[in-house]
């Protein structure tokens, strides 16, 4: 299923920060729901459920195991991944390959710390996300399918200021989202 593509180079990646800074800062729209039913798996879903127990409900995240947490216990402060779309769009260079990234949603609203900062909400469809504290830096499988230097982009400063690699979220009023729906910062 991969296709072979040449990573971007800094300066490439650089280029589309003018593009990524365009994104709606109060109304945005959620471009794509990609559910992990368990881990390296990925399922595009144009509708999906929301809860505040499972997070996106059929998601990997409600057994997964964290490092974060001490008893190595899913963290309820990143039940939810979200993604800029202009970001992925820009690091992965084809749509098909946007659920690689690993987030389970991707919208297009300005997701920097000075538009949504931890404890910021938006809404969608019938449900409501909190953002949370922890950063959303990526992993060795973001290297590996965007590149080094779309980890050094999305972590460098200005990258981690736009919030390029996503943010974390909490559901905190279960609802159904669904592709094409306005996405509302609370």
């Amino acid at each position: 299923m991969e296709t072979t593509i040449t990573h971007l180079t800094m300066e490439e990646l650089e280029a589309g920060l003018a593009h990524i800074r365009l994104a709606p800062r109060n109304e945005g729209v959620v471009e794509l729901i990609v559910r992990r039913p368990k881990v390296d798996a990925r399922e595009v879903l144009e509708e999906a459920e929301f809860s505040i127990t499972d997070g996106l409900v059929g998601d990997s995240w409600t057994f997964r195991r964290s490092s974060s947490t001490l008893d190595g216990s899913p963290n309820p402060e990143m039940q939810i991944n979200i993604m800029n779309s202009r970001a992925v769009a820009l690091v992965a260079q084809d749509r098909e390959r946007w659920p690689l990234a690993g987030d389970q949603l991707f919208i297009d609203m300005d997701l920097s710390k000075a538009n949504l900062p931890a404890g910021s909400r938006i809404s969608i469809g019938t449900a409501v996300l909190e953002v949370t504290a922890p950063p959303h830096t990526g992993c060795k499988k973001f290297v590996g399918r965007f590149g080094l230097d779309a980890m050094k982009f999305v972590n460098s400063e200005v990258g981690r200021s736009l919030c390029l690699r996503g943010i974390n979220a909490k559901v905190v009023q279960g609802g159904t989202i669904r592709v094409g729906q306005v996405v509302t910062k609370v």
